[in-house]
């Protein structure tokens, strides 16, 4: 079986699929200082509720945006899955170009989204991943990555919004009943959500323009739903996207061997 890691600015996905389908997903809040054995209290429980035993953790692979979780992420897989992980990075085989001035300063959710895109739904394509940022990756015809755009992510514009606004309050997102707000909560609410659907559309909008051609629009991230009822330039949601990349990525590439030592010291 595979254990899949994937590490962003807000949680840490745990994953393991069994070659056929993954049998089980579990996230944690992102924490820098969160040590291996912390993270391997967590996760054996689950994977004990869940009728997974560590032994049959074969394969390991980490994609992460938090470059100072990636020590503690690599002990759990090292101690208590007795294999060393394959990490995300751009010197891999990703069976595609990388297209952008510096390929190692691109963040390995990105290039992960770009190849499970590619896989299953065929190019030319746009990403939207709605996470701590908001990315718009950009994978043309033959899958090699084109770039794209950043903005920042909606949790991260509201919290922004109360911290500096004094009279403001923190809000929930949801899809307001309507685009002329009543009341100053109402008023944020529209605010956000139809300005976050005008950037989605503004920005796929002109991905399309200066491609020359149609890019399909797939969205991921745990908001992509929820906007997607209001936008039409979504076509297809996928949550496993990420997830799904690290898979593939895994079967392209061939496993790492333990280092000596750490082989030492486990025997």
């Amino acid at each position: 079986m595979l254990l899949a890691i994937d590490a962003g600015n807000t949680n840490v996905v745990f994953a393991v699929h069994d070659g056929q389908q993954w049998r089980g997903r579990w996230r944690i809040r992102t924490d820098a200082a969160r040590t291996s054995d912390e993270y391997a209290v967590w996760l054996l429980a689950l994977m004990q509720m869940s009728g997974l035993r560590p032994i049959q953790v074969t394969r390991a692979v980490i994609g992460t945006v938090v470059p100072a979780a990636l020590y503690n992420l690599r002990r759990v897989c090292r101690d208590w899955f007795t294999t060393e992980p394959l990490v995300a990075r751009a010197a891999l085989d990703w069976g595609f170009e990388i297209r952008v001035d510096t390929p190692n300063d691109v963040g390995a959710d990105r290039l992960l989204n770009a190849l499970a895109a590619h896989t299953h739904y065929k190019g030319p394509l746009v990403v939207i991943d709605f996470g701590t940022a908001t990315t718009f990756d950009v994978v043309d015809q033959d899958g090699a990555y084109l770039g794209g755009a950043i903005a920042p992510g909606i949790n991260l514009s509201i919290e922004a919004l109360h911290q500096a606004a004094a009279r403001l309050p923190r809000i929930g997102i949801g899809r307001p009943q309507a685009a002329i707000g009543r009341n100053t909560v109402a008023a944020m609410q529209s605010g956000i959500y139809w300005g976050y659907v005008g950037l989605i559309e503004g920005i796929v909008s002109r991905v399309r323009s200066e491609y020359g051609g149609p890019l399909k629009a797939i969205a991921t991230g745990g908001l992509a739903p929820l906007l997607a009822e209001g936008t039409q330039v979504i076509e297809r949601i996928d949550q496993d996207i990420t997830l799904e990349g690290l898979r593939l990525l895994c079967m392209r590439n061939p496993a790492p061997s333990l280092p000596s030592r750490i082989r030492a010291e486990l025997e």
